[in-house]
C-alpha cells in the first residue's frame, strides 16, 4: 500500500528476489507520496539527494546536491519505470479496510469503490506525513479569501496580495522566501520557533562536479560519508551529546548574522534545547523575515474574520490567502483504514488500549499475521535519511515473507519478542531529550508521548534489526483457530 519511497523500496526488494505475484496499490494518480502531494513554492528536501535516494537505484546527478520537489518526483517516476514496477502499479485505488481470516489465513482488502482483493500478505507503506493537520478556528466559515494546507496547494490562488502563513516549520521556512517575492505582504504566525542551521548550496561546485564525474566509486563513498557523518554529528544531539553545544552555537550564530533586530531575534530564539523538535536546515528563512513587507506574529490566533486573522490581543491583520503550514497528523498511523487481525481484533483499538501505537521495529504487530508496515511507529529518523531506515525494514520484511512461504503458514511477531523490543525502545527513548522536553514536535502525540521517532542512529537501527532473526522473533499461525476452539497463542509454533 503506497507508492512513495517506502512502497517502491518494498516492491523493488520483491522484484530482485524473484517475487512476481504482488500489487502496488496507490490512492493517488501517480507514484511519489509526499513529493507528489507537496507542490508549494520552494519545496525541496533538506537531506542531500545522494543519501535521500534508493540504495538499489541511487541518485547520481553531479550538478545538484539538493533537488527540488519536481526533480525528486521525476526521479521516483524514472526509478519506477527503470525497475519494471509500473506494470504492478494500480493507481487511484484507496483501501478503506483490511480483514484477516483465521480460517483460510488470508487478508481481504476493500477499496473505496467496493472492490475486494484477497492476498496472503499486506505491507502498509503509507508514510507518516500525508494527512494534513488543519486547526479548527472560529470564523473559518466566514473567511472570504482562499485557505488551503501546504500539502494541498491551490495553484489558482492569487499570491500577489496579502498572504498569511500559519506555522514556521520546514514547509513554511521553504515557502516564505518564495511568497515574499510576489506578495504585497506576508504575515507569518508562529507558535514556537525552530532551531535553524544554514543549508549548504543546492548545487555542487566545479571541483565536486569534476570529481563525481571522473573518480570511480565517489558517488557511493559520498553517500556513505554523509550517512556516517549524520550518525556521528547530528544523532548525538537528541541525547544532549557532544555535538549539541556546537550545533546550538552554530544556530545562534546563523540567527545573529541574518537578523539584526533584537526584538525579532528574540522571537525567533527557541526556549528549549536544540533537537527537542526537528532542526531546520535552511538559509533563506531568516533573510525573508527581515524584509519590510514580512511580519512575524507570535500572539496566538483567536479567530478568522471575513478578510483576515484576529489574534488574542485583538489585532486583526488582512489576509487574502491563508496557507496552513501546520504539519500533519503523523501520530495517527494508518488513519482512516479499519484493520482487523486474528480474532477480529481492531488494530486502532489495540493501540488506544496500549496508550500509544507500537510495532516491532516499526514493521509488525502481534495478532496481525503477515501484516507489515514500512515507516510504522518509532521508525522515523530526525537526524539522517529515512529511505535508509525503510530499506532496512523492507529487507527484513522480505526475510519474513520468504520464511512464511517456506513454512506454508503466515507469521506474526511473538508477544515475547515484542515485549523485549519495547523494553529496549523505552530505555533508549528515556535517554533522549524528547522525554519531558518542552517543545511540541510532530513526532509526539498530544500528551507528549513519543510515537514516531527512532531514538538512535540509522546504524543502530540496522544492527538491531539484523540481530533479530525472524525465525525466533516470529511464529507460525495455524489455520481455523477459532473453529477448532483453541487458544490463539497456544496454536502457534516457532518456525
Amino acid at each position: 500500500m503506497g507508492a512513495g519511497f517506502g512502497g517502491l523500496i518494498m516492491a523493488a526488494q520483491l522484484e530482485q528476489a524473484g517475487v512476481r505475484d504482488f500489487l502496488i496499490l496507490e490512492e493517488g494518480p501517480e507514484v511519489g507520496g509526499v513529493w507528489r502531494e507537496n507542490t508549494y513554492p520552494g519545496c525541496s528536501c533538506d537531506v542531500p539527494a545522494h543519501l535521500y535516494s534508493f540504495a538499489f537505484d541511487p541518485y547520481r546527478d553531479v550538478r545538484v546536491r539538493y533537488p527540488d520537489q519536481q526533480a525528486i518526483l521525476a526521479y521516483l517516476r524514472e526509478v519506477t519505470d527503470r525497475n519494471g514496477l509500473r506494470e504492478r502499479l494500480r493507481c487511484n485505488t484507496s483501501v478503506v479496510s483490511a480483514h484477516y481470516s483465521d480460517t483460510d489465513r488470508t487478508w481481504t482488502l476493500c477499496t473505496d469503490t467496493g472492490d475486494l482483493i484477497r492476498t496472503g500478505a499486506v505491507v502498509w507503506a503509507l508514510g507518516q506525513l500525508h494527512r494534513p493537520a488543519i486547526p479548527q478556528l472560529r470564523g473559518a466559515e466566514i473567511f472570504g479569501g482562499r485557505a488551503f494546507h501546504s500539502a494541498r496547494w491551490d495553484h489558482t490562488a492569487d499570491l500577489s496580495g496579502h498572504v498569511a502563513v500559519v506555522g514556521t516549520g520546514s514547509s513554511a521556512a521553504q515557502m516564505i522566501p518564495e511568497l515574499a517575492r510576489t506578495a504585497a505582504g506576508v504575515t507569518v504566525y508562529q507558535r514556537s520557533p525552530s532551531w535553524v542551521l544554514p543549508k549548504p548550496a543546492a548545487s555542487f561546485g566545479p571541483v565536486s562536479r569534476w570529481a563525481l564525474t571522473h573518480v570511480p566509486g565517489l558517488h557511493e563513498l559520498y553517500r556513505a560519508g554523509i550517512s556516517h557523518a549524520a550518525d556521528l554529528v547530528l544523532a548525538p544531539i537528541m541525547r544532549a551529546g557532544w555535538s549539541a553545544g556546537p550545533a546550538e552555537l552554530a544556530a545562534r550564530g546563523h540567527l545573529r548574522r541574518h537578523v539584526r533586530d533584537r526584538e525579532l531575534r528574540a522571537k525567533l530564539t527557541p526556549d528549549y534545547r536544540i533537537g527537542d523538535k526537528r532542526i531546520l536546515l535552511d538559509s533563506g528563512f531568516y533573510p525573508a523575515l527581515t524584509q519590510p513587507h514580512v511580519e512575524l506574529v507570535t500572539d496566538h490566533i483567536d479567530r478568522l474574520s471575513s478578510d483576515g486573522i484576529r489574534t488574542v490581543d485583538g489585532t486583526e491583520r488582512r489576509a487574502d490567502v491563508i496557507v496552513w503550514a501546520t504539519g500533519f497528523r503523523a501520530p495517527a498511523f494508518l488513519g482512516g483504514v479499519q484493520i482487523r487481525g486474528s480474532g477480529g481484533v481492531d488494530l486502532h483499538d489495540q493501540w488506544r488500549r496500549q496508550g500509544r501505537p507500537t510495532a516491532f521495529y516499526g514493521l509488525a504487530v502481534p495478532g496481525f499475521p503477515n501484516l507489515y508496515m514500512i515507516a510504522g511507529p518509532h521508525s522515523f529518523t530526525p537526524s539522517n535519511s529515512n529511505p535508509s531506515l525503510k530499506q532496512h525494514q523492507a529487507r527484513y520484511i522480505l526475510r519474513c515473507l520468504v520464511l512464511s512461504t517456506g513454512s506454508g503458514a503466515p507469521l506474526e511477531v511473538t508477544e515475547r519478542a515484542m515485549a523485549s523490543y519495547l523494553d529496549r525502545l523505552d530505555h533508549a527513548l528515556a535517554r533522549t531529550i524528547w522525554c519531558g522536553g518542552a517543545a511540541t514536535a510532530w513526532w509526539k502525540g498530544a500528551d507528549g508521548t513519543i510515537t514516531n521517532a527512532w531514538p538512535g542512529t540509522v546504524g543502530e537501527f540496522e544492527n538491531a534489526i539484523a540481530d533479530s532473526d525472524p525465525s525466533t522473533s516470529f511464529a507460525q499461525v495455524a489455520a481455523q483457530v477459532e473453529a477448532c476452539g483453541l487458544d490463539r497463542k497456544a496454536s502457534r509454533s516457532i518456525t
